[in-house]
Protein backbone atom coordinates (compact mmCIF):
# COMPACT_ATOMS: atom_id res chain seq x y z
CA UNK A 1 0.00 0.00 0.00
CA UNK A 2 2.83 2.38 0.89
CA UNK A 3 4.54 1.65 -2.41
CA UNK A 4 1.33 2.37 -4.37
CA UNK A 5 0.84 5.64 -2.50
CA UNK A 6 4.42 6.65 -3.18
CA UNK A 7 4.02 5.85 -6.88
CA UNK A 8 0.81 7.92 -7.00
CA UNK A 9 2.52 10.92 -5.41
CA UNK A 10 5.39 10.66 -7.89
CA UNK A 11 2.91 10.51 -10.78
CA UNK A 12 1.21 13.70 -9.56
CA UNK A 13 4.54 15.47 -9.26
CA UNK A 14 5.48 14.37 -12.76
CA UNK A 15 2.36 16.05 -14.11
CA UNK A 16 2.81 19.18 -11.96
CA UNK A 17 6.52 19.87 -12.12
CA UNK A 18 8.53 17.73 -14.56
CA UNK A 19 11.95 18.53 -12.99
CA UNK A 20 10.88 17.64 -9.46
CA UNK A 21 9.07 14.59 -10.77
CA UNK A 22 12.19 13.31 -12.52
CA UNK A 23 14.18 13.84 -9.32
CA UNK A 24 11.69 11.82 -7.32
CA UNK A 25 11.65 9.11 -9.98
CA UNK A 26 15.44 8.77 -9.77
CA UNK A 27 15.21 8.60 -5.99
CA UNK A 28 12.50 5.95 -6.25
CA UNK A 29 14.60 3.83 -8.57
CA UNK A 30 17.60 4.29 -6.26
CA UNK A 31 15.64 2.65 -3.45
CA UNK A 32 15.54 -0.69 -5.29
CA UNK A 33 18.06 -3.06 -3.69
CA UNK A 34 19.10 -6.57 -4.73
CA UNK A 35 20.30 -8.99 -2.05
CA UNK A 36 22.35 -11.98 -3.20
CA UNK A 37 21.58 -15.55 -2.12
CA UNK A 38 24.58 -15.66 0.24
CA UNK A 39 23.67 -12.31 1.83
CA UNK A 40 21.12 -10.80 4.14
CA UNK A 41 20.16 -7.15 4.60
CA UNK A 42 19.32 -5.34 7.83
CA UNK A 43 16.83 -2.54 7.23
CA UNK A 44 16.62 0.59 9.40
CA UNK A 45 13.65 2.97 9.41
CA UNK A 46 14.47 6.36 10.91
CA UNK A 47 17.35 4.73 12.80
CA UNK A 48 15.41 1.77 14.18
CA UNK A 49 15.92 -1.80 12.99
CA UNK A 50 12.79 -2.71 11.03
CA UNK A 51 13.59 -6.20 9.72
CA UNK A 52 15.82 -8.53 7.73
CA UNK A 53 15.92 -8.33 3.93
CA UNK A 54 15.91 -11.78 2.30
CA UNK A 55 17.69 -12.62 -0.98
CA UNK A 56 16.09 -11.14 -4.04
CA UNK A 57 14.53 -7.78 -4.90
CA UNK A 58 13.95 -5.43 -1.97
CA UNK A 59 13.01 -1.80 -1.60
CA UNK A 60 14.38 0.84 0.77
CA UNK A 61 12.45 4.14 0.99
CA UNK A 62 14.92 6.94 0.18
CA UNK A 63 15.78 9.42 2.96
CA UNK A 64 13.68 7.42 5.42
CA UNK A 65 15.16 3.96 5.40
CA UNK A 66 18.71 2.63 5.17
CA UNK A 67 20.18 -0.81 5.15
CA UNK A 68 23.36 -2.80 5.78
CA UNK A 69 24.52 -5.84 3.86
CA UNK A 70 25.73 -8.96 5.77
CA UNK A 71 27.64 -11.85 4.19
CA UNK A 72 26.55 -15.24 5.58
CA UNK A 73 29.27 -17.37 3.96
CA UNK A 74 31.99 -19.11 6.01
CA UNK A 75 34.88 -16.75 6.75
CA UNK A 76 38.46 -17.49 7.74
CA UNK A 77 40.32 -15.53 10.40
CA UNK A 78 43.99 -16.14 11.24
CA UNK A 79 44.94 -15.95 14.90
CA UNK A 80 48.50 -14.56 14.99
CA UNK A 81 51.21 -16.61 16.70
CA UNK A 82 50.99 -16.26 20.48
CA UNK A 83 53.80 -16.67 23.00
CA UNK A 84 52.43 -19.07 25.62
CA UNK A 85 53.85 -20.78 28.68
CA UNK A 86 52.68 -24.38 29.03
CA UNK A 87 51.66 -26.02 32.27
CA UNK A 88 55.19 -27.44 32.68
CA UNK A 89 56.73 -23.95 32.17
CA UNK A 90 57.96 -24.43 28.60
CA UNK A 91 57.66 -21.44 26.21
CA UNK A 92 56.10 -22.03 22.80
CA UNK A 93 54.63 -19.99 19.94
CA UNK A 94 51.27 -21.20 18.66
CA UNK A 95 49.09 -19.87 15.85
CA UNK A 96 45.63 -20.98 14.78
CA UNK A 97 42.88 -20.37 12.23
CA UNK A 98 39.13 -19.91 12.88
CA UNK A 99 36.33 -20.77 10.45
CA UNK A 100 33.00 -19.10 11.26
CA UNK A 101 29.84 -17.76 9.67
CA UNK A 102 27.00 -15.38 10.52
CA UNK A 103 23.80 -17.22 11.51
CA UNK A 104 21.90 -14.22 12.92
CA UNK A 105 22.50 -11.11 10.77
CA UNK A 106 20.54 -8.84 13.13
CA UNK A 107 22.77 -9.70 16.11
CA UNK A 108 25.90 -9.41 13.97
CA UNK A 109 24.96 -5.81 13.11
CA UNK A 110 23.34 -4.61 16.33
CA UNK A 111 25.48 -6.31 19.02
CA UNK A 112 29.03 -5.92 17.71
CA UNK A 113 30.87 -3.23 15.77
CA UNK A 114 33.38 -5.44 13.92
CA UNK A 115 32.91 -9.15 14.52
CA UNK A 116 35.96 -10.07 12.44
CA UNK A 117 38.27 -8.08 14.70
CA UNK A 118 36.44 -9.17 17.84
CA UNK A 119 36.64 -12.90 17.13
CA UNK A 120 40.33 -12.59 16.27
CA UNK A 121 41.14 -10.88 19.57
CA UNK A 122 39.00 -13.25 21.60
CA UNK A 123 40.64 -16.21 19.88
CA UNK A 124 44.09 -14.90 20.85
CA UNK A 125 43.13 -14.64 24.51
CA UNK A 126 41.48 -18.05 24.57
CA UNK A 127 44.45 -19.63 22.80
CA UNK A 128 46.83 -18.42 25.52
CA UNK A 129 44.51 -19.58 28.31
CA UNK A 130 43.82 -23.06 26.93
CA UNK A 131 47.45 -23.69 25.95
CA UNK A 132 48.62 -22.63 29.40
CA UNK A 133 46.48 -25.35 30.98
CA UNK A 134 48.21 -28.16 29.01
CA UNK A 135 51.71 -29.61 29.18
CA UNK A 136 54.00 -29.61 26.16
CA UNK A 137 53.44 -33.34 25.58
CA UNK A 138 49.66 -32.77 25.62
CA UNK A 139 50.00 -29.90 23.15
CA UNK A 140 51.99 -32.04 20.73
CA UNK A 141 50.01 -35.28 21.06
CA UNK A 142 46.45 -33.96 21.68
CA UNK A 143 46.27 -31.04 19.27
CA UNK A 144 42.82 -32.01 18.01
CA UNK A 145 41.32 -32.22 21.50
CA UNK A 146 42.80 -28.86 22.51
CA UNK A 147 41.54 -27.29 19.26
CA UNK A 148 38.02 -28.65 19.91
CA UNK A 149 38.06 -27.28 23.45
CA UNK A 150 39.19 -23.90 22.14
CA UNK A 151 36.48 -23.94 19.45
CA UNK A 152 33.75 -24.59 22.06
CA UNK A 153 34.97 -21.68 24.21
CA UNK A 154 35.03 -19.23 21.29
CA UNK A 155 31.70 -20.51 19.95
CA UNK A 156 29.93 -19.94 23.26
CA UNK A 157 31.42 -16.45 23.63
CA UNK A 158 30.37 -15.40 20.11
CA UNK A 159 26.75 -16.60 20.34
CA UNK A 160 25.50 -13.11 21.38
CA UNK A 161 27.11 -11.78 18.20
CA UNK A 162 25.09 -14.12 15.98
CA UNK A 163 28.16 -16.13 14.92
CA UNK A 164 28.74 -19.87 14.63
CA UNK A 165 32.33 -21.14 14.90
CA UNK A 166 32.44 -24.00 12.40
CA UNK A 167 36.01 -25.15 13.11
CA UNK A 168 39.22 -24.07 14.77
CA UNK A 169 42.61 -25.59 13.96
CA UNK A 170 46.05 -25.21 15.54
CA UNK A 171 48.38 -24.55 12.61
CA UNK A 172 51.87 -24.61 14.09
CA UNK A 173 53.58 -25.10 17.44
CA UNK A 174 57.05 -23.57 17.42
CA UNK A 175 59.49 -24.57 20.17
CA UNK A 176 62.83 -22.99 21.20
CA UNK A 177 65.85 -24.23 19.23
CA UNK A 178 67.63 -25.73 22.25
CA UNK A 179 64.49 -27.66 23.21
CA UNK A 180 64.24 -29.03 19.68
CA UNK A 181 67.80 -30.36 19.95
CA UNK A 182 67.05 -31.99 23.29
CA UNK A 183 63.91 -33.63 21.89
CA UNK A 184 65.87 -34.86 18.86
CA UNK A 185 68.51 -36.47 21.12
CA UNK A 186 65.78 -38.00 23.25
CA UNK A 187 64.07 -39.47 20.17
CA UNK A 188 67.40 -40.85 18.93
CA UNK A 189 68.12 -42.45 22.31
CA UNK A 190 64.64 -43.97 22.31
CA UNK A 191 65.23 -45.49 18.86
CA UNK A 192 68.60 -46.92 19.97
CA UNK A 193 66.93 -48.37 23.05
CA UNK A 194 64.27 -50.11 20.95
CA UNK A 195 66.93 -51.41 18.54
CA UNK A 196 69.00 -52.85 21.42
CA UNK A 197 65.96 -54.54 22.92
CA UNK A 198 64.94 -56.05 19.58
CA UNK A 199 68.50 -57.30 18.98
CA UNK A 200 68.71 -58.84 22.47
CA UNK A 201 65.35 -60.54 21.99
CA UNK A 202 66.55 -61.95 18.65
CA UNK A 203 69.78 -63.27 20.18
CA UNK A 204 67.86 -64.86 23.05
CA UNK A 205 65.51 -66.55 20.59
CA UNK A 206 68.44 -67.76 18.46
CA UNK A 207 70.23 -69.13 21.53
CA UNK A 208 67.09 -70.95 22.60
CA UNK A 209 66.70 -72.52 19.16
CA UNK A 210 70.39 -73.50 19.07
CA UNK A 211 70.06 -75.11 22.47
CA UNK A 212 67.06 -77.12 21.33
CA UNK A 213 68.90 -78.18 18.16
CA UNK A 214 71.97 -79.25 20.15
CA UNK A 215 69.84 -81.33 22.49
CA UNK A 216 68.13 -83.02 19.56
CA UNK A 217 71.46 -83.80 17.82
CA UNK A 218 73.09 -85.15 20.97
CA UNK A 219 70.09 -87.35 21.70
CA UNK A 220 70.26 -89.15 18.30
CA UNK A 221 73.32 -91.42 17.75
CA UNK A 222 75.37 -90.35 14.75
CA UNK A 223 73.31 -87.17 14.20
CA UNK A 224 76.15 -84.86 15.16
CA UNK A 225 78.52 -86.68 12.78
CA UNK A 226 76.01 -86.37 9.92
CA UNK A 227 75.55 -82.68 10.67
CA UNK A 228 79.32 -82.19 10.63
CA UNK A 229 79.67 -83.95 7.29
CA UNK A 230 76.85 -81.88 5.83
CA UNK A 231 78.53 -78.67 6.97
CA UNK A 232 81.88 -79.76 5.51
CA UNK A 233 80.15 -80.50 2.20
CA UNK A 234 78.69 -77.00 2.10
CA UNK A 235 82.04 -75.43 2.88
CA UNK A 236 83.97 -77.56 0.35
CA UNK A 237 81.68 -76.48 -2.49
CA UNK A 238 83.35 -73.04 -2.49
CA UNK A 239 87.07 -73.23 -3.35
CA UNK A 240 87.76 -69.78 -1.96
CA UNK A 241 87.05 -70.93 1.60
CA UNK A 242 89.77 -72.09 3.95
CA UNK A 243 88.65 -75.03 6.08
CA UNK A 244 89.93 -75.30 9.64
CA UNK A 245 89.34 -78.56 11.50
CA UNK A 246 88.97 -78.24 15.23
CA UNK A 247 89.55 -81.50 17.06
CA UNK A 248 88.64 -82.08 20.67
CA UNK A 249 91.46 -82.37 23.21
CA UNK A 250 90.49 -85.97 23.85
CA UNK A 251 91.25 -86.84 20.21
CA UNK A 252 94.74 -85.35 20.46
CA UNK A 253 95.35 -87.33 23.65
CA UNK A 254 94.27 -90.52 21.96
CA UNK A 255 96.66 -89.88 19.04
CA UNK A 256 99.54 -89.18 21.44
CA UNK A 257 98.82 -92.44 23.32
CA UNK A 258 99.02 -94.46 20.11
CA UNK A 259 102.38 -92.85 19.29
CA UNK A 260 103.85 -93.82 22.68
CA UNK A 261 102.75 -97.42 22.20
CA UNK A 262 104.72 -97.59 19.01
Amino acid sequence: MAYELLALIIGLFLMATPFLGITLLVAFIGGIKIVMEYQRGIKFTLGRCSGVMDPGLNYVIPFIQSWRRVDTRVKTIDIPAQEVITKDNIPARIDAVVYFKVIDPKKAVLNITDYNYAISKYGQTSLRNVSGEATLDELLSNREQIANKLREIVDIATDPWGLDVVALELQDIELPADLKRIMARQAEAEREKRATIIKAEGEALAADNLSKAANMLSAAPGAMHLRTMDTLGDVASDQSNTVNFILPVETLGALEGNKNKR
